[in-house]
């Protein structure tokens, strides 16, 4: 029979408790005072039903990776993947029985201590967890309510909702160990720090050689979580991220074929070392594949705008006439790099934190690993740094992919405003046809229509047929000719005087500006020079003359 280790008190109490996390912890700051834990209560019971699979719990699948396993069977490496709330008790070895005492108290008991490593896998839609099982976790391994912030971007959704947030928060306790932070029988002296952060990589998830405009790229995220005592090396980790890829890669980091010092965990320091070279692997897989998709994005936005650039304008040339919807999609393609400038720099900022945290606990009596392994940090924050130098590379060309897509857009646009006004030309060519055609038979009308009346006649009332009158032609022809000369002149003199009025309008403003730029180029080139000394000087008062003087020798 198995023999259960003991816990403390309010562990256990802790750990009934598990329903209400993260009200339950143990630990409290100043940023985990009650109402801010009712909070973030409330706000995982609001996004449970997206969060997780619950209350159907046959999409559940949690990987757990355990390494140096305390299971009696001198294996060094045991992993699970856990359906049920059941199967999750009985693996962590919990088991929840009577006081003897007092049976109306309940006792918990375990049978092992912690696990090393822990991952929680999860799919782009539903975490592939149930709520009971996501509460037990974060209860047994006391984690800090913060990263429940970094486990709520996850859930159901159509697209990613909460792409923005970016954050790296940490719990440090490294002074003398309270009792309740500490349990002996799960290897946790209480002197501890945790950290939780999130960062962000872009894969290809579909891809077109023949037609890369087809090809699809999607930023994913991933949100870490790691704790670790610095007296027994004890460390956990929970990494939250749609698919097994970075499960994958933690299993290759600390496989056979591993190195040696990334896969040992006898010692403190050997847990340290090997915890660093965890971070690197999660910062490594946040680097790749940006520069890809960057220089996808410029080969896109190249190729939509190119004609802009050298494609021939002139009349009788084959140019590309841009639409507004061609406008649109630029605007679109000019979302996209403005949103990948804003993940690198949140990927820099993350990088950044993670790299000083670990550069102040180096520093830090209080933390003998860190001190010991020096040399391992010193390594640790230059690759990072090393990484950090790659994204703000990338940053620089994005930005100049948004300044070029800027212009090109802006070409585009004038080449639609100049189409535009290619078209009212021509417009106004047929309409000033319409006004001269209109300016000359506009005469002839009105004498027609004046002589159609009762004023003039011509013809007498027997002569319903009508008969050709000579003299009626003579004088249409003598009023019409005449009036049709004088409006075609007055129509001319018109023209050329407002004409004129215009030119005359240009001439003043233009002698208006000359003006004032010889003003301005006389007052700065004869100004006196101010003199920077307190007091008199020779020569200060001396004035200088705005007339350019003659030689007396000439």
């Amino acid at each position: 029979m198995a023999s259960y280790l003991p816990l403390p008190s309010v562990f256990q109490q802790s750990y009934l408790q598990k329903d209400s996390y993260p009200s339950n912890i143990i630990e409290r700051t100043i940023g985990t005072y009650p109402s801010g834990l009712e909070e973030y209560k409330k706000r995982l019971e609001d996004a449970a039903v997206d969060l997780c699979y619950e209350p159907d719990v046959r999409g559940a699948d949690v990987s757990f990776y355990d390494l140096q396993a305390d299971n009696g069977t001198g294996t060094e490496l045991e992993k699970h993947n856990l359906r049920s709330i059941d199967k999750l008790t009985e693996w962590l070895t919990i088991r929840v029985v009577w006081d003897g005492i007092k049976p109306e108290n309940s006792v918990v008991a375990v049978e092992k201590k912690d696990p090393n490593y822990i991952y929680g896998q999860n799919s782009r839609a539903r975490l592939k967890i149930t709520r009971p099982m996501l509460v037990e976790i974060l209860s047994f391994h006391q984690v800090m309510p913060d990263y429940l912030d970094f486990l709520l971007i996850f859930g159901l959704q159509s697209q990613q909702n909460d792409l923005g947030f970016s954050s790296f928060r940490e719990q440090t306790n490294l002074t003398a160990a309270r009792e309740t932070y500490r349990i002996d029988s799960l290897a946790r002296s209480g002197k501890q720090y945790q950290l939780c952060y999130n960062l962000k990589g872009v894969t290809c998830t579909f891809k077109e050689r023949l037609d890369p405009i087809k090809n699809q790229y999607s930023i994913r995220q991933a949100a870490i979580y790691h704790r670790f005592d610095v007296v027994g090396g004890n460390t956990v980790w929970i990494v939250t991220k749609g698919g097994l890829d970075l499960y994958n890669r933690f299993k290759e980091l600390t496989g056979d074929n591993a190195r040696p010092e990334e896969r040992s965990f006898s010692t403190p320091e050997e847990c340290f070392r090997s915890s660093l070279s965890a971070h690197l692997l999660f910062c490594y897989w946040s680097t790749e594949d940006w520069r890809g998709y960057i220089k996808w994005l410029e080969n896109m936005i190249d190729d939509k705008t190119k004609l802009a650039v050298l494609g021939p304008v002139g009349k009788g040339h084959h140019h590309r006439l841009y639409t507004p919807g061609d406008i649109q999609d630029l605007l679109l393609w000019g979302e996209k790099v403005t949103e990948a400038i804003t993940v690198l720099e949140y990927n820099v900022d993350i990088m950044d934190s993670l790299r000083n945290f670990y550069i102040g606990l180096g520093s830090n009596k209080d933390c003998e690993p860190a001190m010991t392994c020096h040399e391992d940090v010193d390594i640790f924050t230059n690759n990072v740094s090393n990484m950090i130098h790659d994204f703000k590379r990338q940053i620089f060309r994005s930005k100049a992919l948004v300044k070029l897509l800027s212009d090109r857009t802006e070409l585009v646009k004038q080449l639609r405003i100049e189409r535009m006004n290619y078209h009212m030309e021509n417009e106004a060519i047929v309409v000033r046809i319409i006004t001269i055609v209109t300016l000359i038979y506009l005469p002839a009308t009105f004498t027609s229509t004046f002589f159609s009346t009762d004023i003039i006649k011509y013809q007498g009332q027997n002569s319903p047929a009508g008969k050709f009158s000579q003299i009626a032609m003579n004088r249409w022809l003598e009023v019409t000719i005449p009036l049709s000369f004088l409006t075609i002149i007055v129509a001319y003199v018109g023209k050329k005087w407002a004409e004129s009025q215009s030119l005359l309008g240009d001439s003043d403003e233009d002698h208006g500006n000359k003006k004032r730029r010889h003003t301005n180029t006389w007052s700065s080139s004869f100004a006196a020079p101010r003199s920077n000394s307190i007091g008199p000087s020779k020569g200060s008062n001396r004035s200088l003359p705005l007339l350019p003087l003659q030689n007396p020798a000439g």
